[in-house]
């Protein structure tokens, strides 16, 4: 019996080991690993050339679940990522038999609200339809800032659900389930207060702008 296979892009264009999508994406990948399948990562910003895609379409023909763990640009996915899913779609489409293969998204955005997130999981459900992949579900995070690109582990308590949501993400992608709904509700649960996340970023912001030597003039309104 051959070792079960799995995929992940990271749709982050972060320096490697610095992203919060490479954070949950491989936080994932290390549960699969446990369950006994063999795992291989790509990162988006690296497959732009022609060589390097083909090693990552090559990598999903013959996986058994490819991971697609994106940040969230406005309401949609990165423009490399969108690139990448529709090349890889004609790509599956001239295949004269498509392999079959499980497809999980998971989309982290900056703002603390979920819903900004269910466009974009909308989307990799088309991209699934087109590409002939078997869609197993879609998991979105608000606030995901807080991880501030480090492993989940290390994070602490902060991550406590985001992390029992994933390890059931896992456990159900190990035996052939779809994502099970308990495992969306544990990632739609706010890691800190609204408002305190808020509070946090407007203070990120005032010190950029301090550094920038601008926080004067944040009220400018150089358009009008």
């Amino acid at each position: 019996m051959s070792t079960r296979r799995a995929v992940l892009l990271v749709g982050s264009a972060r320096p490697r080991g610095t992203g919060n999508s490479e954070a949950l994406g491989g936080y994932v990948l290390a549960r699969l690993a446990e369950g006994g399948m063999d795992t291989e990562v790509f990162h988006v910003a690296r497959c732009q050339r022609p060589e390097r895609e083909r090693f990552l379409f090559e990598a999903v023909d013959g996986a058994d679940l490819f991971v697609l763990s994106a940040p969230l640009y406005v309401d949609s996915l990165p423009y490399l990522v969108t690139r990448c899913c529709e090349r890889m779609a004609a790509h599956r489409a001239a295949m004269q038999e498509g392999s079959a293969v499980r497809f999980l998204a998971v989309v982290n955005c900056g703002f603390p609200e979920l819903e900004h997130t269910r466009t974009a999981l909308d989307i990799c459900r088309v991209f699934a339809r087109q590409a002939g992949l078997a869609w197993t579900g879609g998991l979105g995070l608000g606030g995901g800032e807080a991880i501030g690109g480090r492993p989940l582990e290390e994070v602490g308590g902060m991550t406590r659900h985001v992390r029992r949501g994933l390890d059931l993400a896992a456990a159900a992608l190990l035996a052939g389930r779809p994502i099970p709904e308990e495992a969306q509700a544990l990632l739609a649960r706010p890691m800190i207060p609204s408002r305190l996340y808020t509070f946090i970023g407007d203070i990120g912001w005032l010190k950029a702008a301090r550094r920038q030597g601008t926080l004067r003039r944040l009220r400018d309104r150089p358009l009008r």
